[in-house]
């Protein structure tokens, strides 16, 4: 899948939405992907795990992880088309962490796969428990990077698509932005 057809399957869907967006990072935008909208149909999640599952293939991960919320569709839907197994990570007392019995063996590699990445902090936070377990990250996968310089994730990353969306701190705001609304979203 290339970065157009799947940017097209966004604006198709209604996931690509523009006007005036505070971001989980805090930071506002003019746009903002709504990966819910898209996810909604297998159809196009099978088409996006299945296009991010060929980008990884040859990591050699055992396990999937994803961040809870945004990464859990295509999180699992990346381990089911590499046949492998999924666990996520999810907040609690306002950090990510592993529950549900999951576990994760030490030297186990891993894949994080997660759906929007701007500042990367979720993932940060997800390689830092597979680290804390002794797991290994093979790469992270990405429907969607949007950020604006280059991020060190602690591992390879991959991604469907690769937009520069501009970002603007809360007191920084640009006049068009700052004469609108904002609207969160997102997941809190």
């Amino acid at each position: 899948m290339t970065h157009a057809e799947a940017l097209g399957l966004f604006r198709e869907t209604g996931a690509l939405l523009e006007g005036h967006f505070v971001l989980r990072s805090g930071l506002h935008s003019r746009q903002f992907f709504q990966c819910a909208q898209a996810l909604q149909q297998m159809p196009i999640v099978q088409r996006f795990g299945a296009a991010l599952a060929e980008k990884v293939r040859s990591l050699g991960a055992l396990t999937v992880i994803a961040p809870a919320m945004g990464g859990l569709v295509i999180g699992q839907e990346v381990a089911r088309q590499l046949g492998l197994r999924f666990i996520f990570a999810e907040k609690e007392e306002g950090r990510l962490v592993l529950r549900r019995g999951f576990k994760i063996a030490p030297g186990e590699r891993l894949l994080v796969v997660e759906d929007v990445v701007t500042q990367g902090g979720r993932v940060r936070e997800t390689v830092e428990i597979v680290r804390q377990h002794a797991g290994e990250v093979a790469g992270v996968a990405m429907l969607v990077d949007r950020s604006s310089a280059a991020l060190d994730l602690g591992a390879p990353a991959f991604s469907l698509i690769k937009l520069q969306v501009e970002t603007f701190e809360p007191a920084h705001l640009p006049p068009d932005l700052a004469a609108i609304p904002a609207v969160k979203p997102g997941s809190k």
